[in-house]
């Protein structure tokens, strides 16, 4: 079995302490945080690759931390919830929730949903082993830190390899212009135009054949830019 390693975020301590049995009885690493806040910044620390949040939690729910992981990752969220109204659940899964369990639930029903998430997060390619994310012939090694197109390595410079990281990981995804300024320079956005466009023209001039018919980034005319899937 891949090394996976599963970060349980509640603020309940019974809850999150009887998850970790579980989990580490089946072979996986665990990490634990007490609300949204902290699970993001283990995120951000540790090579996770699937999330168990609950919903209501101080600080920062699950609903806000579940959006939050979504601008930049894809791994598999499940949702924990005391409630098991319909709409809740609905708005678990539309900020991008994989599945959702309700409390009080059996341990091995959430284990099996883990294993099933997993295995779906492998198969679609998302995660490799490698960390390596392909899009038609376009490579991302964040290991490398380094992209190749059709097996040869393109050099980009930090701010050029940083917007091809935001596309590619959300590959289908259009991003505003403003949302791709303030994702990665880390500051508000303002006459943001300009700058994102001369960084993509040059993104295109070293990943296209042809930057003028792109084969990858492509313009959505009046919103923003996206990676095709």
């Amino acid at each position: 079995m891949m090394n996976f390693t599963v970060l349980i975020a509640d603020d309940d301590q019974d809850i999150r302490n009887g998850i970790e049995i579980y989990l580490k009885n089946e072979g996986y690493q665990v990490l634990k945080a007490s609300d949204g806040k902290e699970a993001l910044t283990l995120l951000e620390e540790n090579d996770v690759h699937l999330l168990i949040l609950d919903i209501m939690m101080p600080n920062m729910d699950g609903i806000t931390a579940t959006f939050k992981i979504r601008e930049a990752r894809n791994i598999p969220i499940i949702m924990l919830s005391a409630k098991a109204e319909d709409s809740d659940k609905i708005h678990g899964l539309s900020v991008g929730a994989d599945d959702y369990v309700t409390k009080p639930f059996h341990p091995m029903e959430l284990m099996a949903r883990v294993k099933s998430q997993l295995r779906r997060y492998v198969q679609l390619g998302t995660y490799d082993g490698q960390k390596k994310i392909e899009v038609d012939g376009l490579v991302l090694d964040e290991e490398a830190k380094e992209i190749t197109v059709d097996g040869d390595p393109v050099k980009l410079t930090p701010i050029e390899y940083k917007i091809t990281e935001l596309l590619m990981k959300n590959a289908g995804r259009v991003f505003s212009i403003n949302e791709i300024y303030e994702r990665v320079w880390n500051e508000e956005a303002y006459n943001a135009e300009n700058i994102v466009a001369v960084h993509i023209r040059k993104i295109r001039e070293k990943i296209e054949a042809d930057p003028k018919n792109p084969r990858y980034v492509k313009v959505v005319w009046g919103i923003g830019y996206k990676i095709e899937k």
